[in-house]
């Protein structure tokens, strides 16, 4: 801004005295606008950023007059004094710096536009994904229930209110639920799984006997289950155990699942994406990138491991 003042056609005088000059005088202000956005962080802390970048451009607006005041007490009496006097002077800092504000705003607006935009894709494709998870379960379990009404109706009764338990949290507009709900969810869909898979599903439970008061995005961990169940469980004639484990450690909480991988001749199409991506995307948009899941094998065990801080947004 400065060298662009300087070489403008009607500067009079020594062009590098003037660029020197309005340098200074724009570190000032800019210096001076950003002191008033710290100052009154708190304040800010609640509103949109769209409102907080219009403030910004207040803030620009009032360190520029506060500037040039400074500058008209304590340097009028040099030869520093405007060609067209102090208030020419104002009224010229005035427009450049509404100018550059409203250019600064424009291309905030545009960019925050485009990134609601990217956010509101990206919730659709997690919906979208989520939407592919549930039809396969869904068939399996009232395949269930259907064989389990006239042998079992207790069996099948208890069935159908877990079914009914977990679409209704996959069907609510609850973004979030504590970790101790999810795992309940989670607990009812492998009990479901165990009355259909019978002696083919082992369940292991490694749960803490307090949990955390920790928020997880709904259906953090069923996903993962389900995947743990069908490209581990299903196409071994024998079977599998399904271990859940959770444990507290350095300001985490790990949640593993593992299930064995089936032999060679036995395995599907590559698995473990669909239910896996959405859980990633979801844990990384609720803890702001802090989350992670990774996968691995080792000794014949395929295991998702769920990492979450304990300080996350609740």
């Amino acid at each position: 801004m400065a060298a662009v003042l300087a070489v403008a056609p009607g500067t009079d005088g020594d062009r590098l005295t003037y660029f020197g000059v309005a340098s200074l005088a724009i570190q000032w202000i800019s210096l001076t606008a950003l002191c008033l956005l710290y100052l009154l962080r708190r304040q800010l802390a609640g509103l949109s950023p769209p409102v907080i970048a219009q403030l910004g451009l207040g803030a620009l607006l009032l360190s520029s007059w506060m500037v040039v005041g400074l500058a008209w007490l304590f340097l009028r009496d040099l030869a520093l004094l405007p060609g067209d006097g102090w208030k020419g002077f104002a009224l010229r800092a005035t427009a450049i710096a509404l100018i550059m504000g409203l250019l600064g705003l424009a291309a905030f607006q545009a960019q925050w536009r485009a990134r609601q935009l990217a956010v509101a894709a990206e919730h659709a494709k997690l919906q979208a994904l989520q939407a592919r998870i549930q039809p396969h379960f869904l068939f399996n379990t009232l395949n269930t229930g259907i064989s389990l009404v006239h042998a079992k109706p207790d069996l099948a009764e208890q069935l159908l209110l877990d079914l009914s338990d977990l679409f209704r949290a996959a069907l609510s507009q609850r973004e979030v639920l504590a970790l101790e709900e999810d795992l309940a969810l989670a607990r009812r869909y492998l009990e479901i799984e165990q009355l259909r898979l019978g002696d083919r599903l082992r369940l292991r439970w490694e749960i803490p006997e307090a949990l955390p008061a920790l928020q997880v995005p709904t259906l953090s961990i069923q996903p993962l289950a389900e995947n743990a169940i069908r490209h581990g469980i299903e196409p071994s004639t024998t079977g599998g155990e399904v271990g859940i484990r959770i444990e507290l450690t350095d300001g985490y909480v790990r949640i593993a699942v593992t299930n064995p991988l089936p032999p060679t001749s036995a395995r599907t199409a590559p698995g473990h994406q669909v239910g896996l991506s959405s859980v990633r995307a979801r844990l990384h948009a609720a803890t702001q990138g802090r989350g992670r899941v990774d996968t691995r094998i080792d000794d014949g065990l395929y295991s998702v491991v769920v990492q979450l801080p304990l300080d996350a947004p609740r």
